[in-house]
C-alpha cells in the first residue's frame, strides 16, 4: 500500500509541477517537522502528498470537536490526531504523550498557523519537540522553484529565543522570513521560558 500511495504521490507531484528533495540523513522516526510558508490550501496538499512520497505517516493535529462521523473517516486517513483544548493536560502534554506512546511519529505543525498574515509565528512546536526530546525538521516549500525542500535538523536547546532565530535565519537564507517577534512575553508565543 506504502509504494502504491507513494507512486500515486510522485505523479501528483509531477502533474504540479512540483519536486520533493530526497530524505536527509538526519531524519528520523519521531520529529516535529515544521513547514514554510502557509499561503494556500494546496500547502496542505503538497504536504500530505510528500510523505506519501517518503512512505511515511505525517500527523496534524485537529480539534477533537471536527472529529465526528463521516469527518472522522476522512481526518484519521489522512493522519490527523484529535485534540482536546480544554483538557487539564495541555496539548503539548497530549503530544509528548503520543510521542512517548509510539515508535514512529511525525507531527507536522504550520507555525503561522493561519494563511492570513501574522505579526508573529506560534511557537508550540518547540515545546513539543523539547519536551519529547525530538528533533524540530525545517521543510520549506518553495514555490518560486516548486520544490519541496528539508533545510536543517534543529535540536532544541536551553534558550527558545536562540532556536527561534536560528530557525528564522535558516529560512531566510532560502528565500522566505517569517514574521518573529522576539519581544513579547505571553505564554505560547516567542518569548524567553
Amino acid at each position: 500500500m506504502k509504494k502504491m500511495m507513494s507512486l500515486v504521490g510522485r505523479s501528483l507531484y509531477f502533474l504540479m509541477g512540483w519536486r520533493l528533495e530526497p530524505l536527509p540523513s538526519y531524519f528520523a522516526n519521531k520529529n516535529v517537522i515544521i513547514g514554510f510558508p502557509h499561503t494556500s490550501n494546496m500547502d496542505a496538499i503538497r504536504a500530505f502528498t510528500g510523505f506519501w512520497i517518503i512512505r511515511r505517516t505525517g500527523h496534524i493535529m485537529v480539534k477533537k470537536e471536527w472529529f465526528f462521523w463521516p469527518a472522522s473517516l476522512f481526518l484519521k486517513a489522512l493522519g490527523s490526531i484529535p485534540v482536546n483544548r480544554g483538557a487539564s493536560q495541555g496539548v503539548v502534554e497530549q503530544m509528548v504523550e503520543i510521542f512517548n506512546t509510539r515508535n514512529e511519529f511525525l507531527l507536522a505543525i504550520v507555525p503561522e498557523g493561519t494563511r492570513k498574515k501574522v505579526p508573529t509565528i506560534k511557537t508550540g512546536f518547540w515545546h513539543i519537540a523539547r519536551a519529547a526530546k525530538v528533533s524540530i525538521i525545517c521543510w520549506y516549500l518553495d514555490n518560486e522553484n516548486k520544490t519541496a525542500r528539508w533545510l536543517a535538523e534543529i535540536i532544541p536547546g536551553e534558550d527558545k529565543i536562540e532556536d527561534l532565530i536560528r530557525i528564522r535565519d535558516l529560512y531566510e537564507r532560502a528565500g522566505y522570513r517569517f514574521p518573529l517577534d522576539v519581544t513579547l512575553s505571553s505564554p505560547g508565543n516567542s518569548s524567553r521560558s
